[in-house]
């Protein structure tokens, strides 16, 4: 359990928790949310003891191992399946114990450490190690190279994996999914949702907080504020709350009122029905979300371009990919892309297939190894990626990068659109070397915004954005009349925004007719198809064996094959027996959630009770817990005894 009672935490002069209070108890998965800079790291620092709170107490069950993501990443000239390895310290020491031994030449001290690093599952690790790292977007030829030869963002993927591998109790996650494609991310949201600890995630992704928290934690107004349920429902609870409070139920209307007034303007016209369409859909949307976005601080629109042409971008039969000393390395072949006015676009496929080598090569920025690309008359750009950010100029302020687009734009006129990329007052002058992440990434939106472009090429916009934002960016993007063309691996932002999808796989760009759930089915079809060429390709190898050794090699698979059933048995029974305890103990534990029950003395014997039924229930959880592990356990190394005599 974690409990903060009555904590104060200050960060120099600005005070991110006042008497704030919260419990948090075991095996719950808790999304934290809040703006940035509300105060998101500084809680993990505290319950990481990196930080001491300025009043108040934090508590936390004693004897729980902690697992976080390090911010620097050292070691670079280890292979990235042996960075991750390190992550199990226990594992590594008695390793290194092992091989102590071995040179002392003590054959008892041998067999304890055997048994030692067995306890520790030591024997299916580099399997286990290897898994994460596929899992996230490495391939098997990657699993040896030096973390060195990749980029930061690969690098941050190797610390993630490290960091899911180490065992824990307790998992402190902050913004895992920066950094990751969409195939990435589905596959950790499957990961995370099979951890057995406590996990606390900060995140602002709305769907990837729905599909892996049962709880979310609100950092706002320098309290912290627990909700039952998914992100989803958070917005709801948030929004019933706040729609008693009149002056935002009226900015809801409002807003509700121009949408409507635009819908029926436009809904008639040929040119504006993709915009119409998108309206109507975040009208719908509203009632659930509108209110809780009230307080944002983030407003703004997208202006499109005057002029347009028709088509706005042809390529045609073209060849994309990179020129090297080496020679050509080609992506994408054949491609034919026609781009009208008022299209919006999503681009899906797998990682390294070539999505953002297609939103540079419709830039321009890298050039055509064969065919033609031709812009209309008209064409005017704005492309947002995350190399942008460091292309900023750190040394000056947001109102000097908007000034030298446009040396003849009034200084107010600057300082009204800067506000709302959340840019108010003084804060048009600070220098962008100070500004975070987040910070830069709406400097960078907003510089893509003042161009007006006709063609918007968006290449993970939201990484860095906290919710309030992202939910700005929705909207703008709704309502935006030009031509989108996205690659995000945020499923919200992707549905609200996009009218049709992409697949760039297998050297090709083609239409993907389907949406994000049939998109996961196509990924996990592929994955099937991959293992089942694995499995062909060892059976052929099997094939050129003499009979004699296939046969035996038969038959001590089939006798494995054998042993497995009733330990598959009995982990899916003790598996049953988890998900129903764990039901029956969030019941016990929303019983539990109710102040009043601590506060009301006829209510003594109700919290007796409670705390009985929460008790008795944890240890029948536990003990289905240590069931099921030590199946899942024995599971694991018999399938790698199967796996090994297969490939045999």
């Amino acid at each position: 359990m974690i409990a903060l009672r009555q904590v104060a935490l200050q960060r120099g002069t600005q005070t991110l928790l006042d008497n704030a209070d919260l419990t948090l108890h075991s095996g719950i998965k808790a999304g934290i949310i809040g703006a940035n800079g509300a105060g998101k790291s500084s809680l993990f620092k505290l319950l990481l003891g990196e930080l001491g709170p300025d009043q108040g107490d934090v508590e936390m069950s004693g004897g729980q191992r902690i697992a976080h993501m390090a911010q620097e990443v050292e070691a670079l000239d280890r292979p990235i399946v042996e960075y991750v390895l390190d992550g199990d310290y226990a594992l590594r020491q008695a390793e290194a114990d092992l091989l102590a031994a071995r040179k002392a030449d003590d054959a008892h001290r041998e067999a304890e450490l055997h048994g030692l690093i067995e306890t520790l599952d030591g024997y299916t690790a580099e399997s286990r190690a290897s898994q994460l790292l596929v899992g996230l977007g490495f391939v098997q030829a990657d699993l040896k190279r030096p973390l060195s030869d990749f980029s930061g963002g690969w690098r941050m993927r190797v610390n993630l994996a490290r960091t899911l591998f180490m065992p824990s109790d307790l998992l402190l996650l902050d913004e895992p999914t920066n950094h990751l494609d969409l195939d990435a991310l589905l596959w950790l949201e499957q990961w995370l949702t099979r951890y057995p600890g406590t996990l606390l995630l900060i995140s602002h992704d709305r769907d990837f907080l729905d599909a892996v928290c049962d709880h979310i934690v609100h950092m706002h107004h320098q309290t912290l504020e627990l909700y039952r349920g998914n992100y989803s429902r958070f917005e709801r609870t948030r929004a019933e709350k706040l729609a008693l409070q009149q002056a935002e139920a009226a900015k809801q209307q409002a807003r509700r009122e121009e949408i409507e007034r635009f819908i029926a303007r436009f809904r008639a016209q040929a040119t504006k029905a993709k915009q119409a369409q998108s309206r109507v859909k975040m009208l719908e949307r509203m009632g659930d979300i509108a209110v809780a976005h009230t307080d944002s601080p983030f407003h703004f629109t997208l202006p499109a371009a005057d002029k347009t042409s028709h088509p706005l971008l042809v390529l045609d039969q073209a060849t994309l990919g990179y020129r090297s000393e080496t020679g050509d390395v080609a992506q994408l072949e054949k491609v034919n892309i026609t781009l009208l006015p008022g299209s919006r676009i999503g681009l899906l496929g797998p990682n390294g297939a070539g999505k953002s080598t297609l939103i540079k090569s419709l830039t321009g920025e890298l050039a055509l190894l064969e065919g033609k690309r031709v812009p209309g008359e008209h064409l005017a750009i704005g492309y947002f990626a995350q190399h942008q950010l460091e292309s900023l100029d750190v040394t000056t302020t947001p109102f000097v990068h908007v000034q030298r687009l446009s040396p003849k734009a009034s200084d107010q006129e600057i300082r009204n659109f800067l506000g709302g990329f959340g840019f108010k007052g003084d804060d048009a002058f600070g220098e962008v070397g100070t500004y975070s992440g987040g910070e830069k990434a709406r400097l960078a939106l907003a510089l893509v915004a003042w161009q007006k472009p006709n063609l918007l090429l968006l290449d993970e916009p939201t990484n860095h954005l906290d919710l309030e934002m992202r939910e700005a960016l929705t909207e703008a993007l709704a309502s935006f009349e030009g031509t989108v063309i996205l690659v995000s691996h945020d499923r919200h932002l992707l549905r609200a925004t996009v009218d049709e999808f992409w697949r760039v796989a297998d050297h090709r760009v083609e239409p993907f007719d389907g949406d994000l759930d049939d998109y996961r089915a196509w990924l996990k079809a592929r994955l099937e198809e991959g293992r089942r060429d694995a499995r062909s390709e060892k059976s052929e190898r099997q094939s050129q064996q003499p009979s004699g050794d296939r046969k035996a090699a038969r038959k001590a698979a089939a006798e494995l094959r054998e042993k497995l059933r009733p330990l598959k048995k009995e982990r899916d029974q003790a598996e049953k027996t988890m998900e129903k305890t764990q039901q029956a103990l969030e019941e016990v534990e929303a019983i539990l959630a109710d102040p009043t029950l601590y506060t009301d003395s006829a209510r003594k014997a109700e919290l007796t009770e409670a705390l009985a039924q929460q008790a008795k229930i944890k240890s029948r959880l536990d003990t289905a817990e240590q069931q099921w592990l030590a199946a899942e356990e024995a599971l694991e190394t018999m399938e790698a005894e199967l796996l090994a005599s297969e490939d045999a």
